[in-house]
């Protein structure tokens, strides 16, 4: 019965924490507010080759020794329904000891921020006009 009472004593802070960190990211009292605009959502970014750097060491499995690496001016284009910015990549990324091949995505920025990378960009690069990148290849895992 008493490794129950220390086993709860040890818990019951933690429990509380989560229930508050839980609520942090919800607007429980804003029922007026009106969704996201395309202004606010659309902000061009400005840190978008550093967000974009830090983003391919969780995107890629080895993120060192890419080849021919190259990006776009993110703009605005269209994505499914909607319309964001974008800036393209193209670049050649290892596969475990060989190379894979060139591969083309298209990094997704809302309000101003890096939020994912889309693989089927083709339709939105179809016009990108690349400059070399090669901070992109002087990353490490």
């Amino acid at each position: 019965m008493q490794a129950n009472g220390v086993r709860w004593r040890l818990l019951s802070p933690l429990c509380a924490l989560l229930l508050v960190l839980g609520g942090c990211g919800h607007d429980y009292g804003s029922t007026d507010r009106e969704p996201a605009t395309e202004e606010e959502i659309n902000v061009p970014p400005t840190n978008y080759k550093a967000e974009i750097l830090g983003a391919m060491h969780a995107y890629l499995n080895d993120p060192s020794g890419i080849r021919d690496s190259a990006i776009s001016t993110p703009a605005v284009k269209p994505l499914g329904n909607s319309r964001r910015y974008i800036a393209c990549l193209r670049f050649n990324a290892k596969s475990g000891k060989t190379y894979s091949g060139m591969r083309e995505i298209a990094a997704v920025f809302i309000a101003g921020r890096f939020d994912r990378f889309v693989e089927a960009a083709h339709e939105a690069c179809a016009d990108a006009a690349y400059t070399p990148f090669p901070e992109l290849g002087k990353l490490s895992r």
